[in-house]
C-alpha cells in the first residue's frame, strides 16, 4: 500500500469513528427536547392602516396636542388642521410630555408641496431621542445637500443606504427602532444608542451605532442622561406630521 493510500485510509477511519457517536447520539433526541414553551408572547393586534398596533401609545392621531408640549414650555403651538400638525414658523420644537427609553416609533411627515429653497432650506425638521439623537426630516426628492444630512440620515453621522424620498407634498413615512444609550452609576458610557430606520417601507439605517448627540457645529459627545422625551424640530419649515405613535419595547 501506497503512503498517500496509507493516510488516505487512516483518515477514514478516524472520521468513521468520530461519526458513529454522532450517530448514536442522533437516535436518542427526540422532537420536543429542543421545544420551548416559555415564555409565552404576549397578543399584540396589529395596525391596519392609519390605525396603531394594540399595545401601542399614541401620540398623535390626527385631532389634538395634548401628548405634545413647546420646548419652550407650555402648551404646543403648531397648527393642527385635517389631520396633521404642521410647524409654526417661530413657534419653537415641541417634545412629548411622556418620556420614553427603547422605543419603535412609527411617524408620517410631508414637506411642502410649494418648493422653496434648496438644500436644507427645504422642509427642514427632525426626529429627535432624548431630544439630541436627530434622524433628519428634509426634502431630499430631487434636492441636492451633503448626504449626512439628507432625509432619513441621522444627522451629521450616518448617510442612509439609499435615497427613498417620495416628492414633495406627498406623505411619507418613518418607522424607527431606537435603543437608547447606557450609562453607568459614574456617568461612564456602558453601551452606545443604537437607531434602524425604514423610510417609506425601506431599509436605510441598519442598526447603526449612534456616537454621541447629533450636533450642527462640532464632534458627537455623549452626555449622562435617564428616560427622555420625543422631539420635533421647527427649523422655520411648514413640515407636517400624522399618525404618530410609539412602542416601549
Amino acid at each position: 500500500m501506497g503512503l498517500s493510500r496509507f493516510i488516505s485510509f487512516r483518515l477514514t477511519l478516524v472520521l468513521f469513528a468520530l461519526l458513529l457517536p454522532l450517530s448514536a447520539l442522533a437516535q436518542e433526541w427526540h422532537p420536543e427536547l429542543t421545544e420551548q414553551w416559555e415564555p409565552v408572547p404576549a397578543i399584540v393586534e396589529p395596525g391596519t392602516g392609519t390605525s396603531a398596533p394594540s399595545d401601542a401609545i399614541v401620540l398623535f392621531d390626527g385631532s389634538n396636542l395634548d401628548a405634545w408640549e413647546s420646548v419652550r414650555g407650555g402648551n404646543a403651538g403648531w397648527v393642527v388642521a385635517e389631520g396633521a400638525m404642521t410647524v409654526s414658523a417661530g413657534v419653537g420644537d415641541i417634545r412629548t410630555r411622556q418620556q420614553f427609553r427603547d422605543v419603535q416609533l412609527h411617524i408620517e411627515w410631508r414637506t411642502p408641496a410649494k418648493v422653496e429653497g434648496d438644500g436644507q432650506g427645504r422642509g427642514n425638521s427632525g426626529v429627535f431621542f432624548h431630544e439630541v439623537y436627530e434622524v433628519q426630516v428634509l426634502d431630499s426628492y430631487d434636492n441636492t445637500t451633503y448626504p449626512n444630512g439628507q432625509a432619513a440620515s441621522v444627522y451629521k453621522q450616518h448617510i442612509p443606504l439609499v435615497n427613498a424620498s417620495r416628492g414633495p407634498g406627498v406623505w411619507q413615512v418613518y418607522d424607527i427602532v431606537f435603543s437608547s444609550p447606557v450609562f453607568a452609576g459614574d456617568g461612564d458610557l456602558v453601551r452606545p444608542a443604537f437607531v434602524t430606520v425604514f423610510h417609506n417601507g425601506v431599509l436605510v439605517q441598519n442598526h447603526v451605532e449612534v456616537k454621541g448627540d447629533t450636533a450642527y457645529i462640532g464632534l458627537p459627545e455623549y452626555i449622562p442622561h435617564g428616560a427622555g422625551s420625543i422631539k420635533l424640530q421647527d427649523h422655520g419649515n411648514p413640515t407636517s406630521y400624522r399618525n404618530v405613535w410609539v412602542r416601549e419595547l
